[in-house]
């Protein structure tokens, strides 16, 4: 059956309909309303992003858009016998926050299978952790840690060795993801996958043997991240019900984080409309709880033009409604593109190929009027992706909007060239978890633009923010408030001047109404404006003035969707939907608390060996010279007693000071 845009402009029929004061205009008492509210939110410190009014104390709400805005006796005028009020008592509101790139259909078919560290405050705790879920987990299952942390959270600055992590789980298989670098695997892990001392490297990597030829259960992505991608697919999925379970425990855990939009990226194994069952089930059960635009991903490499000629007869551009919406191709267009970023290895360069096959998907696209993003890490590939995109725009002129992901390192001539092709960028806080590896691999003064936000909001070009969750960083968005605002990695590391970061409501605008633009839907979503959807989000603490450590540690206490609480807490727990238990019953999720409930991590200053060379101390090492920073971050496991004698659980022997 072909899929069409049919209900979503039914919907946007109702929201013409209901748009009585129309986008922008906050004061009440110019208008002339008929309509009373179904809801009205009073007492609040409101953060609406809407220019005219940018802070009000109340807001009212009418079939789950944006009635009205302003004080308290303009907004209680709206209401009747049969309006619901309630008093946020002096909180913080924003709107809904919105993730314009991450992975969520995929991330929700896995979660509850998946042990989560972040902000765990050290490596003895993760370790604890990860043997107590080993001793639940039943055989053939395995420990499933993919991404989301960093050794820079950890209070003894490193990873763990190996050794560790056999003695914390010596006979449940498990597997522990690195950013797109590493994976770790115990000999549980290595038995079930059948890796053993004649087993050769598969494409995209490398298996670390030992001086006898043994794998040591260190698999390394070189030059990219396939080798982690398909050892993780070979793991045990869930049955299809505990999917579902666990897809609706994922965006619960978003809502409890103040999500209430993403754009879905796609994702490798993610094919269409396959691994789109669950999803829609879940969409046709209405119970969706964040409203999801999805990215078309191509799967198979040199048949990528094959799936876009087949997905452009099957669906378009808008297909679907307000809550599951179809957004457009990518983020993979074609695999020879691809450049992961993995700054503990040289700058990858696509394949010679690459041209020729891009071209052809994007005139395709162009012709057919289908938005599509591509993931580019650094300038190099942005540049030779923009010459192919200006040929074809030249032959068959761009229609709609086009997305860089990630962009780390992209220069103003490229960013001119996005803003006069009519593209946007979508960012993501990687640096945070990865900042000190680009330090010591390009430098500090090279760390300064990864990514330039500032320079592209500067100079008009489209901004989103997102989080890439799950495999390299956590889908927690204050992570990545906390790092556009203070400049700072999880370890503490400060990657950027002041200049160079922004200001918390401009942060805060990226978040919503800037990812709005990256699914088409800035005109009703991400500001608290009449006509626009009624999505916000109560905050456990006021974002505009708390200081900058505790950012990380936010939270919402009261969630809204369309003007429906989809999650509440605290003072507002009464109102919270009911939630089946997560499951199967050995699932993580209820076993910890999840990752935005550990606040520990979150509010810890940065260590005295990292703050002082900061300060420009004049301490050097003989063997590192001055780089302190790498000294003491530089990752294991190693093996050989002497090296970790030398190195222990803070760095090189120079930091013993």
């Amino acid at each position: 059956m072909r899929l069409t845009r049919r209900k979503t402009l039914q919907g946007a029929s109702a929201a013409a309909g209901l748009a009585v004061f129309g986008p922008g205009v906050a004061n009440t008492q110019q208008q002339e309303v008929d309509v009373m509210a179904d809801l009205i939110l009073v007492n609040g410190r409101i953060t609406t992003l809407d220019r005219t009014a940018p802070e009000v104390d109340a807001l009212a709400i009418k079939d789950g858009r944006i009635l009205a805005s302003g004080t308290e006796a303009e907004i209680h005028a709206l209401a009747d016998e049969r309006t619901q009020v309630v008093d946020l008592g002096g909180r913080r509101a924003i709107p809904g926050l919105n993730d314009s790139h991450t992975h969520l259909i995929r991330g929700g078919l896995n979660y509850n299978m998946e042990l989560r560290w972040e902000n765990v405050p050290s490596l003895a705790d993760a370790l604890r952790m990860l043997k107590d879920q080993a001793e639940r987990t039943p055989a053939p299952q395995w420990v499933r840690i993919i991404g989301g942390w960093s050794e820079f959270q950890f209070a003894e600055r490193r990873m763990p060795t190996l050794e560790e992590i056999n003695a914390a789980a010596p006979d449940t298989p498990v597997f522990i993801l690195h950013l797109y670098a590493r994976a770790l695997l115990n000999r549980a892990a290595l038995k079930a996958l059948g890796i053993a001392a004649d087993t050769p490297n598969p494409p995209g990597g490398l298996i670390e043997k030992d001086a006898n030829g043994q794998p040591t259960g260190m698999l390394i992505a070189k030059p990219s991240a396939l080798i982690l991608y398909s050892t993780l697919a070979q793991g045990p999925k869930l049955p299809v019900e505990e999917q579902v379970n666990s897809t609706r425990h994922y965006m619960r855990e978003m809502n409890r984080l103040g999500i209430t939009s993403v754009i879905d990226a796609g994702g490798g194994g993610q094919n269409f409309p396959d691994d789109y069952h669950v999803i829609q089930r879940l969409h046709d059960d209405d119970q969706l709880t964040v409203r999801i635009a999805y990215n078309l991903f191509a799967q198979t490499p040199g048949e990528e033009l094959t799936d876009y000629e087949r997905w452009v007869a099957m669906t378009e551009p808008g297909a679907g409604d307000a809550m599951l919406r179809m957004n457009g191709a990518g983020e993979n267009l074609t695999w020879s593109a691809a450049d992961f970023e993995n700054f503990l290895e040289p700058r990858p360069s696509p394949d010679p190929t690459m041209e020729a096959e891009l071209e052809g998907i994007v005139e395709l696209l162009a012709a057919n009027k289908w938005p599509f993003r591509i993931h580019a890490t650094y300038d190099e590939t942005i540049d030779r992706f923009l010459t192919v995109f200006e040929r074809v725009n030249g032959r068959q002129p761009f229609e709609t909007r086009f997305i860089i992901d990630h962009a780390e390192t992209i220069s103003e001539r490229n960013i001119e060239r996005i803003k006069a092709l009519g593209g946007g960028i979508a960012v993501q806080h990687r640096m945070a978890f990865q900042g000190e590896y680009f330090v010591d691999r390009y430098g500090e003064k090279a760390v300064e633009a990864t990514p330039p936000v500032a320079k592209m909001l500067e100079m008009d070009v489209p901004v989103g923010m997102g989080t890439d969750a799950t495999r390299v960083a956590s889908y927690d968005p204050w992570v990545g408030l906390y790092w556009l605002t203070t400049g700072k990695t999880l370890g503490g590391l400060k990657l950027y001047p002041e200049a160079k970061t922004l200001d918390r409501q401009t942060a805060l605008r990226l978040y919503t109404h800037g990812s709005a633009w990256f699914s088409g839907e800035q005109d009703v979503k991400g500001v608290l404006a009449p006509g626009m959807y009624a999505d916000l989000a109560v905050l456990s603490a006021d974002y505009m003035t708390v200081p900058a450590a505790e950012i990380r540690g936010l939270s919402s206490v009261l969630t809204l969707v369309g003007g429906k609480v989809v999650y509440a807490a605290e003072e507002f727990a009464s109102f919270d939907p009911p939630l089946p238990p997560a499951s199967p019953s050995w699932t993580p999720v209820g076993s910890f608390d999840s990752p935005g409930m550990r606040t520990a991590a979150a509010a810890a200053p940065a260590p005295h060996y990292a703050r002082a060379c900061e300060d420009g101390c004049a301490h050097g090492c003989g063997v590192h010279g001055h780089n302190h920073q790498i000294a003491w971050t530089t990752p294991l496991p190693i093996a050989d007693s002497a090296k970790r004698a030398f190195w222990g659980a803070l760095g090189c022997s120079c930091f013993a000071v």
